[in-house]
């Protein structure tokens, strides 16, 4: 004896004794799974090895659909929501082609439109018992039907707390169900409940995942990532990105950071994500110029196992871990051609998949960029796409250099000096007149990322309150090896040039270099390493020769 859901007793018939006990395992197996896509599987493919079941189908409510290529839009009182297949099966006796033709025919519901559609529009318990080949609404799978004497179909909304989630319909081969359709009644009234959880369970995961990703990420960023502090400084140039910040921050639109190395460009970019809508989600960062050539999609989209040599789990990847929030691609002119082709598809639609997997996964991030060189340049020479480019230079923010900021210097010693002097524990260590003109003298070839370092090091090496500030040493010039005769001025090699053109000759090498590698001093790509001596060297001759950017990029 069972009940109803209006509590109305019901014997049960020894006939149904099998049945009953098939059902019962169904609901525990139900209760216990946590995998919507399982759940969905489990009940049509039960359902379904009943002898008089031909077909099982559950069309869930999907919610936020693009209309624009529905086939069936034009009748659809409810754009944007509909009911879609989800899960069908129809026995092993069907023929694949006849099996994807019902699964397209049978794809799309209009809600409070069709039987179908008019069970996901009430709380209405059930749809009576209906023959197909007599429903007109049912011609559509005649090519189907027509195989089958005689078929039924009854359907049952899903509904969980007075929420409607969508529709699981039988099409049965007896014009009865077993009991009055309460073994009907009572799956959808199961399932409704496992779904519902399920799709919890599955939210859990899912946020676990991201949390864990988020740490994971974080930890390795840390690892790299120096502390500058935060954008300290009073300089107009300054103020002015701050305005900017100030502009783009709220909105979702995406920014291209421009600067020197060592200005502070990850800065600006957390200052942007720190001030946005999507202050609360995670930001992530990703340093394109580390990454090797190999594994710029599995570190941007992630892989799943043995999707290649080394991959011994699945692994999210940044695109993933920055879902809901921004992500930060810095140096993003390192990246490949044949990687921004898949950058930018992301960037347009919001759609990537994972190395070796089918599954088309969707991401919503904010996308910051930062790079060092002039991608109008890279453009022009074919090492960067024009149209990444333009969507990702949407609103571009500057960084002006060190050297351009000289009213920033002092405050930005000061905060340093604060820091390592906390840190290194060396308290009372105060900046003179002296080394604020001396700061403020010197030219910052490596920006803000010199000036801490420097700061680190004047305090490690200063042994009283006084900081012993170590500013890099002005090289002496090679002098030239020549050999005079008595006579001042006569040379006893008539091949010997003099000091004046040697300098003349140095000065046409380095703008020669400069050319070269896009006015760039420091890195692989730099003049510093095709001329191979330091950075500060070079760049002190630089400033020494009165070499201007108007020369470099004439």
């Amino acid at each position: 004896m069972i009940t109803t859901k209006n509590c109305v007793p019901v014997k049960l018939n020894s006939d149904y004794q099998p049945e009953f006990d098939s059902i019962k395992q169904l609901l525990l197996h139900m209760a216990q799974e946590r995998s919507i896509d399982k759940l969905l599987e489990l009940i049509v493919s039960r359902m379904t090895e009943r002898a008089h079941v031909a077909m099982t189908c559950i069309w869930l409510i999907r919610k936020g659909m693009d209309c624009t290529e529905c086939g069936v839009a034009g009748s659809c009182p409810e754009q944007g929501a509909c009911l879609q297949l989800a899960a069908i099966d129809a026995g092993d006796s069907i023929d694949p082609e006849t099996y994807q033709k019902l699964k397209s025919d049978l794809g799309i519901f209009p809600i409070n439109n069709s039987k179908i559609g008019k069970l996901a529009s009430s709380l209405e318990t059930v749809v009576r018992l209906v023959n197909v080949h007599k429903d007109p609404e049912w011609e559509m799978v005649n090519y189907w039907a027509g195989s089958e004497p005689s078929l039924f179909f009854s359907g049952q909304p899903l509904v969980n707390e007075n929420e409607i989630l969508g529709v699981i319909g039988i099409f049965s081969r007896i014009n009865r169900i077993p009991e009055g359709n309460i073994w009907l009644r009572m799956i959808a009234n199961h399932f409704a409940i496992s779904l519902t959880n399920a799709r919890a369970f599955q939210e859990i995961e899912k946020l676990k995942m991201q949390l864990e990703l988020e740490n994971e990420f974080l930890r390795d960023e840390l690892k790299e990532y120096k502390n500058f502090g935060s954008l300290v400084g009073q300089s107009p140039a300054l103020s002015n990105t701050l305005k900017q910040i100030e502009l783009v921050a709220p909105t979702d639109t995406n920014v291209l950071i421009l600067g020197e190395s060592g200005t502070g460009k990850e800065l600006v970019a957390r200052e942007i994500h720190n001030h946005s809508l999507r202050a609360n989600q995670p930001m992530i960062m990703v340093n394109c110029a580390s990454v090797p050539k190999g594994l710029y999609e599995s570190e941007f989209f992630g892989h799943v196992k043995g999707a290649f040599t080394g991959a011994v789990r699945d692994r999210a990847g940044r695109f993933e871990a920055a879902n809901g929030g921004t992500l930060l691609l810095d140096e993003i002119g390192e990246v490949p051609l044949d990687m921004q082709t898949k950058l930018l598809r992301v960037l347009q639609e919001g759609l990537y998949e994972r190395i070796g997997e089918d599954r088309t996964r969707k991401t919503d991030v904010r996308i910051i960029a930062s790079t060092n060189k002039d991608l109008k340049k890279e453009v022009q020479k074919k090492r960067f796409r024009q149209d990444l480019y333009y969507r990702l230079n949407v609103f571009p923010i500057e960084i002006a250099p060190l050297r351009d900021r000289k009213d920033d210097i002092p405050l930005l010693a000061v905060h340093f000096l604060e820091i390592f002097s906390k840190k290194l524990n060396r308290p009372g260590l105060r900046l003179s007149k002296a080394n604020m003109l001396k700061l403020q003298g010197f030219n910052w070839p490596g920006n803000v990322r010199e000036l801490q370092n420097i700061m680190e090091r004047a305090v490690i090496i200063s042994s009283s309150n006084k900081l012993n500030l170590n500013l890099p040493a002005e090289e002496p010039e090679n002098e030239p090896s020549v050999h005079k005769s008595g006579n001042a001025g006569i040379f006893t090699n008539p091949d010997v040039i003099t000091e004046n053109e040697i300098r003349e000759q140095q000065r046409t090498n380095i703008l020669s270099a400069l050319r070269q590698c896009h006015g760039r001093i420091y890195g692989e790509n730099g003049a510093a390493r095709m001329l191979k001596v330091k950075p500060t060297t070079l760049a002190y001759r630089i400033k020494k020769m009165g070499i201007s950017k108007k020369e470099i990029y004439r």
